[in-house]
C-alpha cells in the first residue's frame, strides 16, 4: 500500500511538473509570437484636430511601402522657423496632439505629426518596430525632399516609444539639428525587466522588437534634450538619466518633479517650454 501511494505521488508530481513546463514554454512562445500586441495599442478614432485649437493645418498623406500614412503639417506663422517631426507614443494618435501642437506653435515652431501604419487613419497592417521606423523615414523624406526643409532646421521630438523611433531616425540621419526625448526608455529589454521583474523569462530570445536606444545614443553625435517626470510609473526616469549619461555633448537633462508619464507638459508648465526654447536657440 505504501509503495503504491509513493508511486502515485511521484506520478502526480511528474504530471504537475510537465504541465508547468508546458505552460512555461507556451507563455514564452506566445510572448515571442504576439509581443507586438503588448507593445502597440493603436486607435482609429481621432478625437480632435488642430482646427479645434484655431490652427491652420494641412492634412497630408505620405507614401510608404505601397501604403500611406496620415500626417498633419502645421506651419508656423514666423519665417524660417524650426521644424519638429513629432513621433507619438504607443497608445496615442494624431487626435491626442492638438494641444501640444498649439504649445509648439506658440514657440514659433512648425510641426509635422504622423500616425504610424495601423494608427488613426493611416493605412496598413498592425505596427511593428520595422514598420514604425519606415514610417518615420517616410516623414523625414516628406520634409526634406517634398518641402525641401534643410536638416539643420529639423528637430526630432519623440514621446515614450516615439523616442526610440526618433533615435533610430537620428541614427540614420545624424545631420538632424537635434533630438528631444520625453519619457523615453533605454531598450525594450530593460522595459521588460522593469514591467515584470520577478518573472524569469529568456527575454533575449523572446524579444524580436528590440528598440535598443541606449546603444544607438552612444554612437550619435547630435544635440540631445531629455525630459522626464520623476513620478513616471510607466517608464522610470532613471532611464532618461541612463540615456543622458550615454549621450555625447551637447546634451541637456530636465527632470520635472511630481510629473508622471502623461501629465509632464501640464506639470512642467513654463519650465518645460523654456528648456525647449533654450535648446532650439543653442542648436540652430
Amino acid at each position: 500500500m505504501f509503495q503504491r501511494a509513493k508511486l502515485f505521488g511521484v506520478k502526480t508530481l511528474c504530471i504537475s511538473g510537465g504541465i508547468c513546463i508546458l505552460a512555461y514554454v507556451g507563455l514564452i512562445l506566445s510572448l515571442r509570437l504576439w509581443q507586438t500586441r503588448l507593445m502597440f495599442f493603436p486607435s482609429n478614432v481621432l478625437r480632435n484636430t488642430p482646427s479645434d485649437m484655431a490652427l491652420h493645418y494641412e492634412d497630408v498623406w505620405i507614401p510608404v511601402e505601397r501604403e500611406k500614412i496620415n500626417a498633419w503639417w502645421v506651419p508656423s506663422t514666423q519665417p524660417k522657423s524650426p521644424v519638429f517631426l513629432y513621433l507619438h507614443g504607443n497608445g496615442s494618435n494624431l487626435g491626442d496632439l492638438p494641444e501640444k501642437i498649439f504649445l509648439f506653435h506658440q514657440l514659433g515652431i512648425s510641426v509635422l505629426v504622423i500616425d504610424y501604419r495601423g494608427y488613426g487613419l493611416s493605412k496598413g497592417a498592425f505596427p511593428s518596430e520595422k514598420s514604425v521606423y519606415q514610417d518615420a523615414q517616410a516623414a523625414w523624406n516628406y520634409l526634406t525632399l517634398q518641402r525641401r526643409i534643410p536638416p539643420k532646421d529639423i528637430f526630432l521630438y519623440g514621446f515614450s516609444l516615439g523616442g526610440a523611433i526618433a533615435i533610430e531616425l537620428a541614427y540614420r540621419h545624424p545631420e538632424v539639428a537635434g533630438v528631444i526625448l520625453q519619457g523615453s526608455y533605454t531598450s525594450m529589454r530593460k522595459m521588460a525587466n522593469y514591467t515584470i521583474p520577478y518573472l524569469w523569462l529568456p527575454f533575449d530570445w523572446i524579444l524580436t522588437q528590440q528598440f535598443n536606444s541606449i546603444d544607438k545614443v552612444r554612437s550619435l553625435k547630435v544635440p540631445f534634450l531629455f525630459i522626464h517626470g520623476t513620478k513616471d510609473r510607466v517608464v522610470p526616469f532613471l532611464m532618461s538619466q541612463e540615456l543622458y549619461n550615454a549621450a555625447s555633448q551637447p546634451k541637456t537633462l530636465l527632470l520635472i518633479p511630481d510629473a508622471g508619464h502623461n501629465d509632464l507638459v501640464t506639470v512642467g508648465g513654463q519650465k518645460y517650454l523654456q528648456v525647449i526654447q533654450d535648446f532650439l536657440q543653442k542648436n540652430r
